[in-house]
């Protein structure tokens, strides 16, 4: 299966009206020095924002970005220097697999990376994604370098259509990214090495499921051989909770938070009041588990026993 990370897609697909319009701003020298893409985790931001910065620091080089296909040359200096993290143009700053905040000391260590010389006149991108991992630390320290940002430094921001403080939000220009339920289907087809109703059941085909939760779903199901096409929603959210498959794979644990309420639309789309008061007491434990980092077995158990069982 193809890999997805999103340094590694020398393809953009889908998004070519927001590549074509960043491009353009640049080219006539008025991108904006800090911008917010903001869309559902999984659409293809942080892919854009590659191939952005990939457009930017080939200019000069051989085997420079095709803007007529939206391609990158995986031949491209840049575009290999990226890969390997030795771009002295590109600076990464995202959550730790092992942290639940991207934390001060990434801020600080981005600062003193800015503050050293440039080894060249190309411009200089931060690409800080999943932003709404920022503590209110990282955010107050994050401030103060992009209110007064270094010449020719670019700030991109991914947000995955979560909550920010507004004092972040209302520095940068907003990018709204979105495809349309056909164009995500089309898209992971495209992606994956067999057609999507050979691999995922119908309830989970009419779910709007990203690209980048689509591959998630099919590699999660083949790494355990679980049967997807042949299972519905209801049995594949046993299966997550009763091997505890959320806590070995982060990815899912938070695409089932997503599939919980896609879950209570499916039992009864006109809602019961003893439904729909359920829904809202779930949603709201969802809420609080996100916000304060509870631990979600008690939720997870509690949904199992209560709506799964019941």
């Amino acid at each position: 299966m193809m890999d997805i990370n999103p340094y590694n897609q020398t393809r953009l697909l889908g998004l070519d009206k927001y590549i074509s319009e960043l491009i353009n701003l640049f080219e006539k020298e008025i991108l904006p020095n800090k911008i917010l893409l903001s869309g559902l985790k999984g659409i293809g931001k942080s892919t854009l924002a590659y191939h952005l910065v990939n457009y930017s620091l080939s200019k000069d080089e051989e085997f420079s970005y095709d803007k007529i296909n939206f391609k990158i040359n995986e031949n491209n200096q840049s575009f290999k220097t990226i890969q390997n993290k030795s771009n002295p143009n590109f600076i990464l700053i995202d959550i730790h697999a092992d942290k639940k905040s991207i934390d001060i000391n990434q801020i600080r260590n981005l600062i003193l990376n800015l503050n050293k010389s440039s080894f060249n006149k190309k411009p200089r991108f931060v690409l800080i994604d999943n932003i709404e991992y920022l503590n209110i630390n990282s955010v107050n320290a994050l401030l103060k370098i992009i209110e007064e940002p270094t010449d020719n430094v670019h700030f991109i921001l991914i947000n995955n259509n979560k909550k920010i403080l507004s004092t972040l939000l209302s520095r940068c220009i907003n990018f709204k990214i979105f495809l349309t339920n056909k164009e995500c289907l089309e898209i992971s087809n495209n992606l994956l090495d067999d057609k999507l109703h050979n691999l995922i059941n119908e309830d989970l085909r009419n779910y709007y499921l990203t690209p980048g939760n689509t591959h998630q779903l099919v590699s999660f199901a083949k790494n355990n051989n679980y049967d997807l096409a042949n299972s519905d929603l209801k049995k594949f959210l046993k299966f997550i909770i009763k091997d505890n498959q959320y806590k070995k794979n982060i990815q899912i644990k938070y695409l089932f938070f997503d599939l919980i309420e896609y879950y209570f639309r499916k039992i009864n789309l006109s809602f019961t009041s003893t439904i729909y008061d359920k829904y809202i007491y779930f949603i709201k434990k969802i809420s609080d588990t996100k916000r304060f980092n509870l631990d979600e077995e008690t939720l997870f158990m509690e949904f199992e026993e209560e709506i799964l069982n019941g």
